[in-house]
């Protein structure tokens, strides 16, 4: 049975840091690329960044500079460093895993709010 489970989320002030895990089971992680996704209330699900099995990554332009996402192979996680949130980002942030097939967390709330 494949699960991934997020952690990491909360309320945080315009100008923190989060940062978010996906602990993964059920999959041959270090061949799986994984991602971060997240929908604002009222939008459709964005890409936020992307790592693949080789460790090559891919931003959102609108995360660019200030996110960064990595993995731990060793701990089948892959983790999303964010730093000088804005309200903007604030979202449900889901964790993807994709080789064969794709599989999504449950989601996990990030709110950026004074």
């Amino acid at each position: 049975q494949v699960q991934l489970v997020e952690s990491g989320g909360g309320l945080v002030q315009p100008g923190g840091s989060l940062r978010l895990s996906c602990a993964a089971s059920g999959i041959i992680f270090s061949a799986n690329a994984m991602s971060w996704y997240r929908r604002a209330p009222g939008n459709q699900r964005e890409l936020v960044a992307g790592i693949s099995s080789g460790g090559d990554t891919t931003y959102a332009d609108s995360v660019k500079g200030r996110f960064t996402i990595s993995r731990d192979n060793a701990k089948n996680t892959v983790y999303l460093q964010m730093n000088n949130l804005k309200p903007e980002d604030t979202a449900v942030y889901y964790c993807k895993s994709l080789r064969l097939r794709a599989y999504w967390g449950q989601g996990t709330q990030v709110t950026v709010s004074s």
